[in-house]
């Protein structure tokens, strides 16, 4: 039975006093961006730092006492491994959660520190939850799906009703999609509201295989990549029951972006809005950001969480960085003769770019005798400045490579 607007409104009866109610905020930095309104919807700041919570609430709260009794077993690359853990506590009842051993240990951490055991098996989240099922059927632990699941839908679709109780008149709605719950309970509940709407999915270019399969017709299974930013949205085969009963129904259009993309949405949203985004939850601000869209009127980005590692945190921002132009590295053949770095300096000084780092090559086996190689970090302002730089540099002669 599919999930309706009243099951929805009966789920945020039960989660409301013990979520939060996230904000949904104009961002004038991404409406200049993209040319027409965009709000954010801050998942990233609900308890646990996802929406996934409201799904795990939900499902608990629903099931006998019996069932609580039997304990439970969830399998999740992370952010419904916290929510299961948080809600579990929260109501009382044992948990199990199994997580891929490549989840961000940030997560792992947090899910342990919530109350829940935790397992890990499998380098992907579909050997994880494979794993979880065995369990379940060995110990006789209820089984908390992250998706599959009228309640876990309802319970998401509670982010939706709060989006159409904040906001007049809604056009498009862009949501992340790992296994379909998020995007099928939000859709369900506004497409109620504004039947004209525009849902747009986005997955990582590096884990697509729902994308792939809304664009087929027929069930793709991909391989992730394990070293993607969205690491949260890894799933390797997609749900027919998802794609069936929400996807192609309620979904209008799936995008993809890469890592550089989402490395550029994080320090985007760190520098400009102040808030972390892990990459699952960076991936509506990458697609919007990649300029890949058509989007008029106002539209909505579900931020939906923000457990970003800080292992990586580094990286991201280096790599956002120089997606925007504002970090560039720059391998120069030139002459070997005096007062060739110097003219260098002088062209880079001139156009206002800071040097971070400077490294001077006149020993590699490819270079000729009278040649060295001289390597660039530069911190720059856009890709007009880069180019400039550029030009002047291989109009004294330079090569750049």
């Amino acid at each position: 039975m599919l999930v309706t607007t009243q099951d929805i409104q009966n789920a945020y009866s039960l989660v409301q006093d013990k979520i939060r109610r996230t904000p949904l905020t104009h961002s004038s930095q991404l409406s200049s961006w993209v040319g027409s309104d965009i709000y954010v919807k801050y998942e990233n700041r609900q308890r646990t730092g996802s929406f996934k919570i409201r799904g795990a609430l939900n499902k608990i709260a629903s099931l006998s006492e019996e069932e609580k009794a039997r304990g439970l077993v969830a399998s999740s690359a992370g952010n419904h491994a916290q929510g299961v853990a948080y809600a579990a506590s929260a109501l009382g009842v044992k948990a199990k959660i199994v997580m891929p051993k490549t989840a961000p240990l940030v997560k792992i951490q947090a899910t342990k520190g919530y109350g829940a055991e935790v397992v890990l098996e499998g380098d992907f989240y579909d050997e994880a939850y494979s794993h979880a099922l065995d369990l379940a059927e060995e110990h006789g632990f209820v089984f908390v799906h992250p998706y599959e699941d009228k309640a876990i839908i309802s319970g998401q679709g509670t982010v939706g009703l709060e989006i159409v109780e904040d906001l007049d008149q809604i056009d498009n709605v862009v949501v992340s999609i790992g296994g379909g719950g998020l995007i099928s309970g939000i859709s369900t509940y506004i497409k109620d509201s504004f039947p004209k709407v525009r849902i747009i999915g986005v997955q990582a270019k590096a884990a697509p295989a729902m994308a792939e399969t809304f664009r087929s017709g027929k069930l793709v299974e991909i391989q992730p990549n394990s070293s993607s930013l969205a690491d949260g949205v890894s799933v390797k085969k997609p749900s027919q029951f998802m794609y069936d009963s929400y996807i192609k129904r309620l979904v209008d259009e799936i995008v993809t972006v890469g890592d550089e993309d989402i490395a550029q949405a994080i320090a985007f949203m760190m520098e400009r809005s102040k808030t972390v985004l892990e990459g699952s939850g960076a991936l509506p601000i990458a697609a919007v950001m990649s300029e890949d869209l058509s989007l008029k009127g106002n539209t909505v980005l579900v931020a939906s969480g923000g457990n970003i590692d800080l292992n990586i945190v580094s990286k991201v921002i280096e790599q956002g960085l120089k997606r925007s132009g504002r970090r560039v590295q720059l391998s120069v053949l030139a002459q070997d003769i005096p007062g060739t770095l110097n003219r260098l300096t002088e062209i880079i000084a001139k156009h206002n770019a800071n040097i971070l780092e400077v490294v001077h090559d006149r020993a590699s086996g490819d270079l000729f005798l009278r040649e060295t190689k001289i390597h660039f970090v530069l911190e720059t302002t856009d890709q007009n400045q880069i180019d400039s730089i550029k030009k002047q540099i291989q109009s004294f002669g330079c090569r750049i490579i």
